[in-house]
């Protein structure tokens, strides 16, 4: 990650040049990213595991003190895997901040670092993930009213004219009509999800307290739909792509096992549903950091294009940090709030660097 830490001059990415980078980056450290992204993955694993086992034997129970007992457990495991969806938006903030280290001073990428990172603002990255899993949840209530109000005009459409046009043409309108519906429903939800899109980045890379941090994401989130919407495209058909893979062992043995593997066919033995809930969170694990780095390099892509964040950061780097004088107020933050200030190394000689600050060439 040499290269990434030396080459600092405006760059803005696109959403092919986002996904590149952070699967080049994913290539060079992966087994320390697996390492900070497994445990929020672990923890919805657990809940994943409890919600199967219970929900199986709630609706095969018939005994009503066991039937109470099933429900706490599936409440309790949905629970958990909140906690780990908190806890994987959490880990985001902490990645930025490492990365942002690391342009720098080229300090190394290491899940210690992470996670120190995440210890000394966890109250308060706990408090702002709360308030984004419910700006997510009130954005993708939105989305669906999009998606269903959109469908609901073009259908009733079709079939006003179902008398004048053939039964294939009306269909052929009805299917382009839900297309339609459905991107208007994802670009309505990723608007407005993209607006807190920077809340842990700003708190961790910035040093803000959880509203300022989210004034500021949504001051910084604009023009990003296309690119969540590639990533998170990106990132979730992935994902199901190396489930598929990592399924497939599972798969012939619960068929040589007598498993019935069709959807619609009886309902799977307890063994083979916790194995397929085990692979899923398996595949999550594999794909997670590079939607932890996706985020991480979209934060610093946006302060790019709105503030020149590279020269900033090259500032920094060859600069000492700025003197603290008594009763005067910088309006220049750093480029990394910190608690420490890093020793400074003065500039070695010859032609400064050149190349991209987000670049791996």
């Amino acid at each position: 990650m040499n290269s990434l830490n030396t080459e600092l001059a405006l760059a803005p990415l696109g959403a092919g040049d986002l996904i590149d980078r952070a699967v080049r980056l994913y290539r060079r450290h992966f087994l320390t990213l697996i390492r900070i992204a497994a445990p929020p993955v672990l923890v919805s694993a657990l809940g994943s595991t409890i919600t199967t086992i219970a929900w199986r034997e709630l609706t095969a129970t018939p005994n009503e003190l066991q039937m109470v007992l099933y429900v706490l457990m599936l409440l309790g495991g949905i629970l958990i895997i909140i906690c780990g969806s908190l806890f994987s938006v959490i880990v985001m903030g902490g990645s930025t901040r490492t990365l942002v280290a690391h342009l720098l001073w080229n300090e190394p990428v290491t899940a210690r670092a992470t996670y120190r990172a995440v210890k000394s603002r966890f109250w308060g990255l706990l408090g702002a993930s709360v308030m984004v899993a419910l700006w997510l949840g009130f954005a993708a209530f939105l989305g669906f009213m999009a998606f269903y109000m959109v469908a609901a005009v073009v259908w009733l459409g079709a079939l006003a004219f179902a008398s004048m046009l053939s039964g294939w043409v009306a269909g052929i309108v009805g299917g382009l009509g839900t297309v339609i519906a459905i991107v208007s429903g994802l670009i309505l939800f990723f608007f407005l999800a993209g607006r807190m899109a920077y809340v842990p980045q700003a708190m961790l890379v910035e040093g803000k307290a959880v509203f300022p941090a989210i004034s500021r994401s949504f001051s910084l989130a604009s023009g990003n739909v296309r690119r969540l919407m590639a990533m998170t495209l990106f990132t979730f058909f992935g994902t199901y792509s190396a489930l598929m893979l990592l399924m497939i062992p599972l798969g012939w043995f619960g068929y040589l096992n007598g498993v019935d593997l069709s959807p619609f066919g009886s309902t799977w033995p307890t063994w083979y549903a916790i194995g397929y809930e085990v692979i899923l969170q398996c595949s999550h694990i594999m794909l997670a950091p590079i939607w932890m780095l996706g985020f991480s390099l979209l934060y610093v892509d946006e302060r790019v294009r709105h503030e020149g964040y590279d020269i900033e950061l090259m500032a920094a780097r060859q600069l000492p940090e700025m003197p603290k004088l008594p009763g005067v107020n910088s309006p220049f933050a750093p480029a990394l709030v910190t608690g420490r200030a890093p020793k400074f190394v003065p500039p070695p000689p010859g032609p400064g660097p050149t190349g991209s600050v987000l670049g791996l060439s």
